[in-house]
């Protein structure tokens, strides 16, 4: 986190007393790390003692570097699965809990595509005419590279895109490194609740991120809080994705059963939680690797 603490001291005088009193102690927190094969770097920290946002908070990051031996992938499953058993069909490094789903008929509400075959599609809700308002950002995979997009109001847009594979999200909270006005009249937006995001720093390093929540000892984030996080962190890109007790990570080969946050599925702060999610997306070895 040395390079987050240099890049936050500049811009301290510009901010608010409490703003600087959070932003450093992110920054200067006991974050546990350790690297994992191919070049992938875990970090974990649990504020346990209301240190940023007055509020207790269990964060996980993975930092993918473009020099990292691995390539990006999303998978879903007809019936939900949960993030670990799709992870764990695939041979994937590491995965998070992917985009929004209906819980009872199990498909994707939001587009859907992966390798070139349409997965699903937008739902539209009740007050929009084409698509919700966290169907304004899409995640684009193509070969080894990943960058998000801003879709435009239309239902279909995400068939024009060409590549193979591709996931819409949100809301959309960085582009180009400017903050991305979206609706504050939904409580899912303004409330606290567990969180996945994905973000993008200027050099490529691509970051997954967890926050857990719904529980005293990680109380979950506000989507400004959780953009202030993934600013802190250094992206220039940032999406929200599914989250509430969807929220996920697994890393392959770590204990319980590889779930390194604490999924709320189950009501309790463990590892034991993990909800069955409609897709996912998932860290893989690069396929020469794989070979």
């Amino acid at each position: 986190m040395k390079r987050i603490l240099i890049s936050l001291i500049w811009s301290l005088c510009l901010l608010p007393l409490a703003a600087q009193q959070d932003s450093l102690c992110f920054a200067t927190a006991p974050w546990s790390t350790d690297t994992l094969e191919q070049g992938v770097v875990y970090k974990q920290c649990h504020f346990n003692q209301k240190e940023i946002f007055n509020s207790n908070q269990n964060i996980c990051v993975l930092e993918i570097t473009p020099q990292a031996a691995v390539s990006f992938a999303f998978a879903s499953e007809p019936l939900r699965a949960t993030t670990s058993t799709m992870a764990r069909k695939h041979g994937a490094l590491a995965a998070i809990n992917g985009s929004f789903f209906d819980m009872d008929k199990h498909f994707p509400v939001c587009y859907l595509r992966i390798d070139s075959v349409e997965v699903g599609i937008n739902t539209p809700g009740d007050d929009t005419t084409c698509r919700k308002y966290y169907q304004y950002g899409a995640i684009v995979v193509d070969r080894d590279s990943l960058y998000l997009v801003m879709t435009d109001s239309s239902r279909w847009w995400e068939r024009s895109l060409v590549a193979p594979n591709v996931m819409t999200a949100g809301p959309l909270l960085l582009l180009g490194g400017q903050r991305v006005t979206y609706r504050t009249d939904r409580t899912f937006v303004t409330h606290r609740h567990n969180r996945t995001a994905l973000g993008i720093r200027p050099n490529g390093t691509i970051l997954l991120l967890t926050v857990d929540g719904r529980v005293k000892e990680s109380e979950g984030m506000s989507l400004f809080e959780l953009t202030k996080i993934l600013e802190w962190l250094g992206c220039k890109d940032a999406i929200n994705l599914d989250g509430g007790g969807s929220t996920t990570m697994y890393l392959k080969d770590y204990p319980n059963d590889g779930i390194v946050n604490c999924p709320v599925d189950n009501g309790r702060f463990d590892h034991r939680g993990e909800r069955a999610v409609s897709n996912i997306l998932m860290i893989m070895p690069r396929q020469k690797d794989r070979e």
